[in-house]
């Protein structure tokens, strides 16, 4: 998920054997998916049509080899970045003759239920299996190509669940994690935490859990211990309640930046979160804060010329030093961005778009820079950018979410509506169409709620392309949908537009009533409209 936190604002606008003793016959349609055409050359992916994986795992274990899920979108960046960076590597191709490799894209049939079903809902999430299904681990998608192999091998070899390997970690016989191989501290280092959702530990206990690890992780296992570090911090910044020495942390954090082969391990840490530790352990205006945004600065900067990193890692690298710069700058001041800065994150943005060549890594690497020209000021060579990309593009519409951003920024509601409206009329795949067409009715109800036309004409014709099927109202298409009917809930408070969400909702209650009674996707279908904002804001 390269850029999270940069591109979580264009998400808001939508919002790794041996044969087994006997050999098992390999079920149809295992046989028919795996005869799929590979989404990446060398790689035999099985692509699953219908909501069960229960045909690969008979294979699984009939070939006594692990799974490898993959859960992903034509448009995401992020994937197309693991895409052009993970799946084309001939390691990772070598490597996936030893698992089975499934390729599950959020708009085909029956992936939203599978994704409830495996817990996945960011894309992209990348998971291994054991052959009889047991989950393995979560890998990190945001990690350095070569990182990401060498934590599918640690995985691939691990004795046990990282759940299991977790309990051993905290257990109170063992305080100080002796018992826990280094193989196993870095498994737990490099875990996924970011797309767990809920696998490992309940959402309230990540911060304290995190921070345990972070204590006991032996010394002498200096990557892990770094990273375990720095994700207890980054944690913290989400529970009010966390018992972080911030006094401790300030220093660790410090000794981790001045180390370059530590800071480089944790590149996607301190290039994602880079805001978080610094309000988590400093207070603004105060000497340790501008020490510490100066310590990340120079990090920051050794990663952005670092020509071992990715493109999009260095770019990253850029993005958040512009972040920290934003962030203390006085809300609704007039303060500009020192030009040196500005200079540089239009020299980066630019080298990324004239030296990224892989179609696919461009559709993470334009978005990316453009947010970063428009970061600094540079809009109109945002705009530019992105308008150049799109005949090009994987998928444009993703692109013209960014110029709807673009628009909005310069006060250009009408232009950002338009965007935003082309997006959703380019979007392909019945969750993707979903997703962004919940994410234009919101925009609409945000920059034009006079216009009660445009808006229920919008929602009507998502409502419109609804599959009457149980999987439509699973995972990202429930949250979609009940994020939409939340924001028209809420625009229609008062009873000021009372006759279009009835139209609305008498037109949704037609397809509920195709669902099978007792399915929970009935319950689903029949609650859009009574979702609370709070409710929707979860999505």
């Amino acid at each position: 998920m390269r850029n999270l936190v940069l591109l979580a604002a264009v998400a808001a606008c939508i919002t790794a054997c041996s044969k087994a003793p006997e050999a098992v016959a390999t079920p149809p349609v295992a046989k028919a998916a795996s005869a799929a055409a590979p989404a990446h050359a060398g790689i035999a992916w099985v692509k699953p049509d219908g909501a069960s994986l229960d045909a690969v795992f008979t294979q699984a274990r009939a070939d006594n080899k692990p799974v490898f899920l993959y859960w992903g979108a034509v448009w995401c960046p992020p994937c197309n970045q693991i895409k052009a960076t993970v799946f084309n590597r001939p390691d990772f191709v070598e490597r996936s003759r030893a698992f089975i490799p499934v390729y599950l894209d959020g708009d085909t049939p029956g992936a939203q239920k599978l994704a409830t079903q495996f817990k996945v809902r960011g894309y992209p999430t990348t998971i291994l299996f054991k052959p009889d299904g047991t989950e393995l681990t979560r890998l990190p998608g945001e990690v350095d190509a070569v990182q990401y192999m060498q934590v599918l091998k640690l995985g691939m070899g691990a004795t046990q669940p990282i759940k299991e390997t977790l309990a051993a970690a905290l257990s109170a016989t063992d305080p100080a994690g002796a018992a826990l191989k280094p193989d196993a501290w870095r498994l737990l280092a490099y875990y996924a935490w970011d797309t767990d959702e809920a696998q490992l530990l309940a959402k309230k206990d990540v911060a304290s859990t995190v921070l345990q690890l972070a204590q006991k992780c032996p010394p002498q296992e200096v990557e892990a211990a770094a990273r375990l570090r720095l994700r207890a911090i980054v944690v913290a910044s989400q529970d009010t309640k966390s018992a972080l020495d911030k006094t401790a942390a300030l220093a660790q954090v410090q000794a981790i930046l001045a180390d370059p082969a530590r800071a480089r391990e944790s590149t996607d840490i301190l290039t994602n979160y880079a805001n978080e530790l610094v309000s988590v352990l400093t207070r603004n205006g105060s000497a340790q804060h501008a020490q510490l945004v100066a310590d990340l600065g120079v990090a920051l900067d050794r990663l952005a010329s670092d020509q071992g990193l990715s493109k999009a890692d260095r770019l990253g690298a850029v993005q958040a030093k512009v972040g920290l710069a934003l962030q203390d700058m006085p809300k609704g001041g007039k303060t500009a961005l020192a030009p040196e800065l500005i200079s540089q994150a239009q020299a980066a943005a630019n080298q990324a778009d004239q030296t990224t060549t892989d179609r696919y890594e461009r559709q993470a690497v334009i978005p990316s820079a453009a947010h970063l020209l428009s970061d600094v000021g540079l809009i109109d060579a945002s705009d530019a950018m992105l308008k150049a990309e799109l005949p090009k593009a994987v998928s444009p519409y993703y692109h013209m979410l960014v110029l709807a951003s673009n628009a909005k920024l310069r006060g250009d509601n009408a232009a950002s509506l338009d965007w935003a409206e082309k997006a959703y009329v380019g979007s392909m795949g019945p969750a993707t169409r979903m997703q962004w067409g919940s994410g234009y009715v919101q925009k609409l109800i945000e920059l034009a709620p006079q216009d009660s036309a445009r808006i229920e004409k919008a929602a009507a014709q998502v409502i419109g392309e609804l599959d009457a099927a149980p999987e439509t109202f699973y995972e990202r298409n429930r949250r979609s949908l009940e994020k939409m009917g939340a924001q028209l809930v809420s625009w229609n408070t008062g009873g000021k537009h009372a006759a279009v969400v009835q139209k609305l909702t008498t037109q949704l209650d037609g397809v509920c009533a195709k669902l099978p009674e007792n399915d929970s996707a009935t319950q689903a279908c029949k609650g859009v409209f009574a979702k609370s904002g709070k409710s929707a804001k979860k999505a």
